[in-house]
Formats: C-alpha cells, structure tokens, sequence
C-alpha cells in the first residue's frame, strides 16, 4: 500500500513539475523561460526557444533585422518586444509566421521607415508601440486592416506631416500618442473615424493653431494633453465636443487670450492645466459648470488680475494652483466665494500687495494655504478667521512688518507657519505676535530665521526672543503735565505720540500754551536713533520750585532760555540719562535706558583708551628726544 501511494504521489509531482523541467532544459543561453521568454544580448532570436512559447521579450540586442523567417518557430507567439537594440530594418513578410500576435512593441530602436504592408497579417493586434524610434513617415497602408487595435504609441520620433486619412479604419483605438514629434499642423479631420478613442497625447510638438472641428467625433474622449507646444490661438468652441472630457492640459504654449466660453460644456472635467501661457487677461465667461474638478493649475502668466467669477463653477475643486504670476497684483474679494471643498491653495510668488479682508471666509475645508514670495505688506486681522481645517500657512518672503496677535486665533488645527524673511518691525506693533511666536514655537519651523529688520537696536534679533517687558513703555504714558490756575488745576495727558512721532523717540513736556494738544512735526530736528523714554512705575509729583532748587545749575532737565514749566511737573519713575531740547514753545525729552554694566564697561574703554593715547604720546615724544641727541652727536 505504501509502495502504490509513494508511486502515484512521484507521478503526480513529475507532472507538475514536467512543464517547467522541459522549459529549463530548452531554453537557449542568454534567455530566462519561467512563463515570458527574455532573453538579453543576443544576436538573433534563438531557433531552439519552446514550442509552445507565446510571449517573448528582446532587451539590449545587437540585431538590427527582423527578417521573413525570424519567427517560423514561434507561430503561437500572442505578445512580442524588442526594445534597446540597433534594429533599423524589417522585412514586409516578417509578421506572416505568427498572424496571432496581439501585442508588438519596437520601442527604443533605429527605425527609420517601415514597409507599407508590413503590419496587415496582424489582425488580431491589439497593442502596437513604435515610440522612441527615427520615423520620419506614415502611411493608411501601414494601418489597414488593424481594426483590433486599441491602443498606439508613436511617440518620441521625427513625424512632421500625417495625412488626413492617416488612422481611417482604427475604429477600436483607444489610445493614441503622438507625442514629442515634430509635427506643426494636423488636418482638421485626421481624428474624424476615432469615435472610440479616450487617450489623445499631442504634447511636444511644434503645433500652432487648433484646426475648428478637429475634435468634433472624439465624443469618448477622457483624456487630451496638448500642452508644450506653440500654439497662439484657439478656435471658439473648440472643445465642446468633448463632453465626456475628464483631463486637459494646455500648458506651456503661447495663449495670450482665450476666447469666451472655451471650457462651456465639460462637466465631466476633473484636471485642467493653462500654466505657462503668457496670458494677459481672461474673459468673464470662461468656465463653464464642472462640478467633479479636482485640480487647476493657473500659474507662469502675465495676468494682472483674474475674473471675480473664474472658480465659481467649481465647487468641487480640491487643490487651485495659482502662482508664479510676476504680474498678478489684485484678487477680487469674491474670487473663493464657491469652493467649499478646496484643500490646497498655492498663490505664492505673485505680485499680491494687499488681501481682500473677507477673501478666504468661504474656504470652509482649507488645510494649505501658500502666500509666499509675493508683496504683502500687511494682512488683515480676520482673514484667517473661520478656518479651522487650516494647518498650513506659509508668509515666508514678504513685505510684512508686523501682524496682529489674534489672526491665527481661530485656527485649531494649525501645526505650521512659515514667516521668515519679511521685514519685521520689532517696535510697539509687533508685540502680540512676538508673544504668540514665543507661545507657539512649535509651529514656526524657520522661527530662528524670522529676524528683526528695525529698530536698530534689535536688527538680527529672532521674534521669538523678544521678551515681555521690552514692550512695557508700550502700555505706559509717556509724559504728564499739570496746569494750575488761581481758581482750578487740571491735568492733562499729552496726546498719543505713537502715531505722530517717529517710534525711537518720544516727546515729553509742553511747556508752551496750556490749550495745545498737538504735537508738531519735529522729524526734522531730532536724532533718529534716540530712544523713547520707558516709564512703569508710580507716579511721584514735585512741585516745580522744589525740583528746581534741587537740580544742579546744569540740569540737563531745565532749559533756562526756554519759557518757565507749568507750576507742577509729574515725572514717573524712568531713566538715569535725560536730554532734552526746546523748540518752538515746546520742550521735548528724551532718554536714554540705564544699564551699569554696560556703561560701566563704556566709561572702562574710555579711559583706557584715554591712557594708551598718553602712553603712545610720551612715547613718542622720547623717540623725538632720542633721535634729535642722536643726530646731534652724528653732527658734531
């Protein structure tokens, strides 16, 4: 019993393994017979290759013919390559062995011309790939009676005219590559008899207008990329044939306009591409309804500014890339009204100097939005407001001096926000979002490259260093004075001098009419790198007779050519170092902020400096000694 159960399992193991022993023991040097025969550097195609063989692929060959007989061994041969090989020439009868073929690939040879008849025994062919070729020319012969093909690349050779008749017949072609040729015209009915075709490739040519009607039967049609050409102008209605359109690229050709209604009646549109086109304007009628668009890419254009209605019928739209447009300066307010599904917005390196307040309210789903590289000079404070599936904002290479503390208030999803390299004015403004950097390091990766560019004292310095209570004179009324009649007192602050007055300096005592409550402008008269005077703490109130007596006779607090202050004078607790100057029955003061050490440090240079200029003096003055005695006695 075990004998026979040994024997039929050996049995049945050798029938299963037989197929492939076989295969092993014929299959020729140089090839590999597991399923798909391929064989590598060989200098024909090997005669002792499997009967049964029905796929077999060439790569890197030195045969440059494929002649009448190459394939009298391999009649059930269904799918056959030879690609990267030298191969210039193949005999009109090539194919007449092996009428079963449903795939050929030539790919990547040297193939110049090919005879008319030489594809008309496959007609069970299905795939026919001759891209990366030397074809110079086509005929309808080549073609006929091909009515199984579906799909055709000729791509990547040297085509320049294709006859109007060229695909007649190609009834089941569903793709088609024309691709990087050199073709500069197509008749207007050459695509006329592909009524099934979905994948139309005429990138890379030097093609410069669209005949009218040349896509008029491609009613199946997906997919159509004509982009990296030269074409100037399009046909009115060109593409409304193309309803059931889902991809079209027009980018990088020479469109300065386009005419109105173009993309009227593509609702099955889900990629759209114009980028690249020196495009000067864009009419109000454009786009048509494409509820299922995914992604439209607008950038590399001279356009100023864009119709306010250009997405509106694109509610479906996921990612808007809309950059590189150097001339771009204004976005109408209602641009975004209609995109609730957007994720992905990308206006950077535009001319944008301001933001419609309200531009992005509506951009409920927004998770990346991409300012970069434009002109900003400032942001309203609510223009983020509402988004909150925001995670992304990039401000890097701007103009923004400052923005306010709260405008990333309402976005709870935010984990990045790119700042660097705008021009950060580290004065009063910037307060509330140097606190929101500091609070949110984590989210603003380049935070040790967004520097301070003014004032000078904190130029270089990174928004996240600044501290809290560099900012408390910010708070803090700079200067009071006090009026006093016989029969009433009144005091009275002076007017806020923020707004009025350069920010590294602040006026401080009016000792001009007690009705003035305006400050002139004194840009004119006082240093620009004056600091302004910090005062914090309480309030002291001297009369101004006692502070007087208690001043040195050289005060530099009391002027003595300068009308008398008021009867009392509120000094709050401030700097050590005060100046001040008069000037049209104003006088103004300023400080500087005491800091021992490094005054200390200053006040050490100098007298150092001091002592090495009287060394260097006297030891001058002995070398002068020395010499004169010197040429004294060389005299004598």
């Amino acid at each position: 019993m075990d004998s026979d159960f040994r024997g039929t399992l050996f049995l049945i193991l050798a029938l299963f393994f037989l197929p492939q022993l076989s295969c092993n023991i014929n299959c020729p040097t140089g090839c590999h017979c597991a399923g798909e025969v391929i064989c590598i550097q060989i200098k024909k195609i090997p005669r002792d290759l499997p009967l049964n063989t029905t796929k077999l692929q060439l790569l890197y060959t030195t045969m440059t013919v494929l002649n009448e007989h190459s394939f009298t061994a391999l009649r059930l041969l269904t799918r056959f390559g030879l690609t990267k090989s030298p191969l210039h020439t193949i005999h009109p009868r090539a194919f007449q062995t092996i009428p079963k073929l449903r795939s050929l690939m030539l790919t990547s040879n040297s193939l110049s011309t090919l005879p008319e008849l030489v594809f008309n025994p496959l007609t069970e062919l299905e795939q026919l790939f001759l891209d990366e070729n030397q074809l110079e020319t086509l005929t309808p012969e080549m073609f006929r009676g091909l009515a199984a093909l579906q799909e055709m690349s000729l791509s990547n050779n040297k085509l320049r005219n294709l006859r109007s008749d060229i695909f007649d017949g190609l009834t089941s072609l569903t793709y088609l590559n024309l691709g990087r040729n050199l073709i500069k015209k197509l008749p207007p009915t050459i695509f006329h008899s592909l009524i099934n075709l979905g994948k139309l490739f005429l990138y890379g040519n030097e093609l410069e207008v669209l005949e009218s009607g040349i896509f008029d039967r491609l009613v199946a049609l997906e997919e159509l990329k004509i982009q990296q050409n030269q074409i100037s102008s399009l046909p009115p209605q060109v593409f409304w044939p193309l309803r059931n359109l889902k991809v079209l690229s027009l980018s990088n050709n020479q469109l300065q306009t386009v005419p109105k209604e173009s993309f009227y009646f593509m609702p099955m549109l889900t990629k759209f591409t114009i980028y690249n086109n020196p495009l000067l304007s864009l009419p109000d009628q454009l786009m048509g309804h494409m509820p299922d668009l995914r992604a439209f890419h607008l950038y590399g254009t001279n356009l100023t500014t864009v119709p306010g209605n250009l997405f509106a019928n694109m509610s479906g739209l996921q990612s808007l890339y809309s950059g590189t447009n150097i001339q771009l300066k204004d976005l109408p307010s209602e641009l975004f009204c209609c995109l609730p599904e957007l994720k992905n917005l990308t206006l950077e390196s535009n001319n944008l100097h301001d933001l419609p307040p309200n531009l992005f309210s509506r951009l409920t789903s927004l998770q990346v939005l991409r300012l970069r590289q434009n002109k900003l000079q400032n942001v309203p404070g609510d223009i983020f407001q509402g988004l909150g599936k925001l995670s992304i904002v990039d401000l890097k290479e701007n103009k923004l001096k400052t923005l306010p503390g709260d405008i990333f208030l309402s976005n709870v999803a935010l984990r990045e926000v790119h700042l660097s390299n705008n021009i950060w004015d580290c004065t009063c403004g910037i307060r509330r979002i140097a606190e929101w950097i500091r609070e949110n390091e984590h989210m603003v990766p380049d935070k040790d490259e967004t520097l301070c560019r003014s004032p000078m004292d904190k130029v270089s310095r990174t928004l996240s260093s600044l501290r809290e209570e560099e900012f408390d004179f910010c708070d803090a009324t700079t200067a009071l004075y006090l009026t006093t009649t016989p029969e009433t007192q009144t005091t009275t602050s002076l007017p806020d001098t923020e707004e009025s007055l350069p920010t590294t300096m602040t006026p401080e005592i009016n000792s001009g009419p007690r009705t003035t409550t305006s400050l002139p402008d004194i840009e004119e008269f006082l240093p620009t790198t004056m600091t302004p005077e910090i005062d914090s703490g309480p309030r002291t109130t001297t009369s101004l007779p006692e502070f007087k007596d208690s001043l040195p006779t050289t005060s530099p607090i009391i002027d003595d050519r300068s009308p008398p202050f008021y009867d009392m004078l509120v000094f709050e607790n401030g700097p050590d170092f005060v100046h001040h100057n008069f000037y049209s029955g104003w006088v103004y003061v300023w400080s500087l902020p005491s800091e021992t050490s490094l005054y200390g440090l200053l006040i050490f240079s100098h007298i150092l400096l001091v002592f090495a200029g009287l060394i260097l003096i006297l030891a001058t003055m002995y070398s002068m000694y020395r010499l004169d005695k010197i040429m004294n006695k060389l005299m004598a």
